[in-house]
């Protein structure tokens, strides 16, 4: 079973105007940024998330976005490396300072930082995002206070899968609101499997999701995963 359009319509009209997509679900075009941008601009034109997860895709997204691109979208955002970056912290800080004033914010995993300071330039453009239960840290309001208290001016980029796989009772989800909903700029949308893998939204999710997902009006929310079709 998977929910119907009009539920999954329901459960984003709550947040109509501010709903869009990640890149990094379109394996299929990955590298090629003008096909991603345009997969994305076919479901919405108000937000998007350029997804550079490897760290050998950055330099061709900062190659795309310093040549004249024009963002037809309201809200952009980077997810910047997790993996296979080669060289040290800062200099992927300062790639990712680098990164053009139409990069309203740049998403990172808290677990990877390494020298957490080197990032501290970032200022309010780094968003700290909550992870999944493969990960070692950032995962629970404790852990993820340790790294805002070094990055205080860092905002928070919420993920309500990787919530909801530590806590299908969504208590986890409510308690991180609580905690840092001050700082709360993203959303991250759609359900998980067992292996962490990001899923189109099941029946289950949507309505475990809707009350959370009240709370997160108003600032962007990112499909990490297509709509059911």
């Amino acid at each position: 079973m998977i929910p119907t359009m009009p539920e999954i319509e329901e459960l984003l009209d709550v947040n109509a105007g501010l709903v869009g997509a990640s890149t990094g679900y379109m394996a299929d075009a990955r590298g090629d940024w003008p096909r991603l941008v345009a997969q994305a601009h076919a479901l919405s034109g108000d937000v998007i998330e350029l997804s550079a997860l490897c760290g050998a895709e950055l330099p061709g997204l900062a190659a795309f976005l310093d040549g004249g691109w024009s963002a037809p979208f309201a809200h952009v955002s980077v997810h910047g490396p997790s993996k296979r970056w080669r060289e040290d912290e800062l200099a992927l800080a300062d790639a990712l300072l680098a990164l053009p004033a139409s990069v309203d914010g740049i998403v990172m995993h808290p677990e990877t930082l390494g020298d957490v300071d080197a990032f501290a330039p970032l200022g309010g453009r780094l968003r700290l995002e909550n992870m999944d239960t493969r990960k070692p840290d950032g995962r629970t309001t404790d852990e993820l206070a340790r790294y805002f208290a070094q990055l205080p001016q860092a905002r928070f980029c919420f993920d309500i899968a990787h919530a909801c796989q530590h806590d299908a009772g969504m208590g986890l989800a409510h308690e991180l609101l609580d905690a840092f909903g001050d700082r709360l700029v993203e959303v991250h949308l759609s359900s998980i499997d067992t292996d962490g893998a990001h899923v189109p939204l099941r029946p289950g999710d949507v309505d475990a999701f809707a009350p959370v997902l009240e709370r997160c009006a108003g600032v962007p929310w990112v499909l990490e995963a297509p709509l059911p079709d």
